[in-house]
């Protein structure tokens, strides 16, 4: 399952390989926000956190990363980041990545909370979807633009509250 020579996505594992990558994407999605450079990539693999990526074939098309703070049973995990390469948005990836992260941290019954731009609905959307609420508003969180951002939660497994 792990044949990288397959044209159909695959969410594996991030590559040490793929970090120029990463920081080429994220120089095209977040351009007036400080985008990440392949040092900061390799400081967050460094550091242990649970990073993977959206592959086509062997090329890298999106990337996300999850860090986990605490020990069973008070853990949290966050979001880092997560994108897809334009040429594949709408088609399912961020989902993917999501999903990979999420699996993860419910391994661990993790509470996981994520920032996102107040202004992009579709990826608040997507959380929304995968049982994220937002909780709190940071102003002026992205810099250097300036823009907001929602903090979002999403319960452990197991603790949701029913309705």
């Amino acid at each position: 399952m792990n044949d990288r020579a397959t044209t159909e996505l695959q969410v594996l594992k991030l590559r040490r390989s793929d970090l120029k990558r990463c920081a080429e994407l994220e120089r095209v999605l977040f351009p007036g926000d400080d985008p990440w450079s392949w040092q900061a990539f390799a400081s967050e693999l460094d550091q242990g956190h649970h990073y993977v990526g959206a592959y086509l074939g062997e090329r890298l098309i999106g990337y996300a990363g999850l860090a986990v703070a605490g020990r069973p049973p008070h853990v949290e995990a966050e979001v880092h980041t997560i994108g897809v390469d334009p040429e594949h948005q709408g088609r399912g990836v961020g989902g993917a990545l999501l999903r990979a992260l999420l699996a993860r941290a419910d391994e661990l019954r993790a509470t996981t909370f994520l920032e996102v731009r107040t202004d992009n609905e579709t990826a608040i959307a997507l959380y929304r979807k995968h049982g994220f609420e937002i909780i709190g508003l940071r102003k002026r969180y992205y810099q250097p633009s300036g823009a907001d951002a929602h903090t979002m939660r999403r319960p452990a497994v197991g603790t949701e509250t029913g309705g």
